[in-house]
């Protein structure tokens, strides 16, 4: 698995970190097979992006509670780079597993009274590439056109 970690420069951004993690993300809803094989996906990146993210935040001094200490927590800005796109609402469900290891590694739940804020993006990529970008970054105000929304729950 390939994973990039890129870290913002101090005073130039409000992000504090991007993972990219070579993971392939795809339409839960569209997708039939037997619930093992999907257990077991799920169960993968969730543990993937649990252990990334915390060991990311443990590498460059963060302590997740610390983030969450404030009045507002982080943005998490969860984005799928695939060679086609997926609807907004194929999107959310597809990233739950992200979500909740994202959550995970912070000791907190993803639910309504979670302070972590969440969005969702998606890139075109390269045909037969795959990844998912984690971006956290300090929580800022909402802007006209972001997509802060939950998932539906499985």
């Amino acid at each position: 698995m390939t994973v990039k970690v890129d870290l913002a420069k101090p005073g130039t951004d409000t992000t504090i970190v991007r993972l990219l993690l070579a993971l392939r993300i795809e339409s839960e809803a569209n997708l039939s097979g037997h619930w093992r094989k999907k257990a077991a996906r799920v169960k993968l990146q969730r543990s993937i992006t649990r252990t990334m993210v915390g060991q990311t935040l443990r590498d460059i001094g963060m302590r997740p509670a610390d983030l969450l200490a404030g009045d507002t927590g982080p943005l998490v800005v969860l984005t799928r780079i695939a060679p086609r796109p997926l609807d907004d609402d194929n999107l959310a469900r597809s990233l739950k597993a992200i979500r909740d290891g994202v959550a995970d590694a912070f000791k907190t739940d993803d639910g309504v009274k979670s302070k972590l804020k969440w969005g969702y993006g998606q890139e075109k990529g390269p045909p037969k590439q795959y990844a998912v970008r984690i971006q956290i970054q300090h929580a800022a105000p909402a802007a006209k056109g972001d997509v802060l929304e939950s998932p539906p729950d499985r």
